[in-house]
């Protein structure tokens, strides 16, 4: 009997220095706050987009923002970032999640968390249509006097300089004009997201989606997430729901048919 009231003595004791919460994490801290903050680009249609004559947002991954603030409970803030600051501004903690179309890559994955993918991708060529059959490979394309441009920061400028040794790759800040620096004959293609050919195709008659079926790697879209199981837990679990339940489908074809200036 002695031996168990030892024994109760020394649980009861530890007991007693046990923390009185569990260690904080991300969620706890977006429900306490009452808003939901998203890091987002602002300049990949059909994902993000901000025109030049608006603060306002709109796009794919801006509606799925406000549902997602919706199924926590808080308001949503949108919080402008770019690709060549997307990873600082995360660890910054500018903000709790990026929804811009982010590619899934490893080197973001050192140093972050993504959500389950939503949906598979790859990079192709975009090009005026006169030139379609010039640059269907990635042989073809890498030709001295072959201009490829690219905007900084982001997979498509990795995409490039990892395949891309002869032909000339030039930087172009703005991913927004950079399609009409290929109409104008200042740039001759461009490799980028499948899913972002197919859009530009449609908006601009001018240039053609080089096989976007059939692109030359694999990759896939997530949202980007600080390091919070937590956290990630959550969202990986609503956005499992919003695909499974079939909501997702008719909001990523309502965005592709959008009108976009």
């Amino acid at each position: 009997m002695r031996l168990i009231r030892t024994l109760l003595l020394v649980v009861a004791s530890l007991c007693l220095n046990l923390p009185a919460t569990a260690e904080s994490n991300r969620l706890d801290d977006i429900l306490a706050r009452g808003a939901l903050r998203v890091g987002t680009t602002g300049d990949y249609k059909p994902f993000s987009y901000r025109p030049a004559t608006s603060v306002e947002f709109v796009g794919l991954d801006v509606e799925l923002a406000g549902q997602l603030a919706k199924a926590l409970g808080v308001k949503l803030e949108l919080v402008p970032t770019s690709w060549p600051t997307l990873m600082k501004d995360l660890g910054e903690d500018r903000f709790d999640i990026a929804m811009s179309g982010v590619s899934i890559s490893l080197d973001r994955q050192k140093k972050a968390l993504y959500s389950i993918p939503y949906l598979r991708d790859g990079k192709t060529p975009i090009t005026r249509c006169e030139n379609k059959e010039r640059f269907q490979t990635l042989a073809q394309i890498d030709h001295p006097g072959v201009r490829l441009i690219v905007n900084p920061g982001g997979t498509n400028e990795r995409f490039a300089r990892a395949n891309i040794k002869q032909a000339s790759i030039a930087v172009h800040p703005d991913n927004v004009t950079i399609f009409d620096q290929i109409i104008a004959g200042r740039a001759d293609l461009m490799i980028t997201d499948a899913i972002e050919t197919r859009l530009q195709a449609k908006l601009k008659p001018q240039l053609c989606a080089l096989h976007p079926e059939a692109p030359f790697d694999f990759s896939e879209k997530a949202y980007l997430l600080p390091r919070d199981l937590v956290w990630k837990t959550f969202v990986d679990q609503w956005l499992h729901q919003t695909i499974a339940s079939g909501a997702f489908s008719p909001l990523l074809e309502k965005w592709l048919a959008h009108p976009w200036p």
